[in-house]
């Protein structure tokens, strides 16, 4: 997996699949690193070139000082792509993902194609609960809070039916370094993607989870209604519905991102 610099921050990245042909840059969401994808790979693979990679401050990327803008984590995926020469993608984004995916596809529609927002929002008008987390956060780091990250990621059925699942994020989740997750937490806060939107000329398709609490459909029916021509998927999930619904998940991504 190289490592490639952005403005002096050097973020781990990973291209799988196919060498040629259309190429699929995934971007996961707060508090997961790349292997949050791991249910969408073996069909990615075979159709795409895959990039994933992990956020500045996530994974196996440098943490640098918080906090962050979504601009900052917009010009990160730029300089990826610049680095690997790669001129144009498909941009699949789950929450913070998608909250970048809204800003470089309006920033510079040039380098995206068809473009897929899962679980996101494009603002948060009250920034309390940000504010909260991050003071809760930066005295007693990311252990403290797992359990109800989680509650609210999975629902009570996933979390009971499929622990080991539950565990693996629960671990990506603990083991995010602290600066990282606020410096993230941050950017999410003081984002206000509204006034973009109508500026995105990608075709697009939004996926919502039934059951979110985190990001819900009211807040992803939003961004349907203020992109041109955009279409909206609803699953029975809750957060990560790559995770809790990842045949139905990868099902709508490949079915999307090979419709004529």
């Amino acid at each position: 997996m190289p490592k490639i610099n952005s403005d002096g921050c050097l973020l781990n990245v990973s291209v799988e699949g196919r060498d040629s042909g259309p190429t699929l840059m995934l971007s996961n969401s707060l508090g997961t690193t790349m292997h949050m994808w791991e249910p969408q790979m073996p069909a990615l693979t075979k159709m795409f070139r895959v990039i994933r990679y992990d956020r500045r401050g996530h994974g196996k990327s440098e943490v640098t000082p918080a906090p962050y803008s979504i601009e900052q984590l917009g010009n990160d995926v730029l300089a990826i792509l610049d680095d690997l020469n790669i001129d144009r993608v498909h941009w699949c984004g789950l929450s913070v993902g998608g909250m970048v995916g809204q800003w470089l596809a309006a920033t510079a529609p040039e380098r995206f194609d068809r473009l897929i927002l899962a679980n996101t929002s494009s603002f948060f008008p009250d920034q309390t609960n940000w504010d909260k987390r991050i003071e809760m956060i930066r005295s007693g780091g990311l252990a403290p809070i797992a359990n109800s990250v989680l509650a609210a990621w999975f629902t009570r059925d996933f979390r009971e039916r499929e622990q080991d699942k539950v565990q693996i994020i629960r671990q990506m989740l603990v083991e995010t370094p602290v600066e990282g997750y606020i410096g993230t937490s941050q950017a999410i806060a003081g984002m206000d993607n509204r006034e973009l939107l109508p500026k995105i000329q990608s075709r697009t398709l939004v996926i919502a989870g039934r059951h979110d609490p985190t990001t819900p459909l009211q807040m992803n029916e939003y961004i349907r209604s203020r992109i041109p021509y955009a279409a909206l998927t609803l699953l029975d999930s809750s957060h990560l519905s790559n995770i809790e619904q990842p045949d139905d998940f990868t099902e709508t991504v490949v079915g999307f991102l090979t419709q004529r």
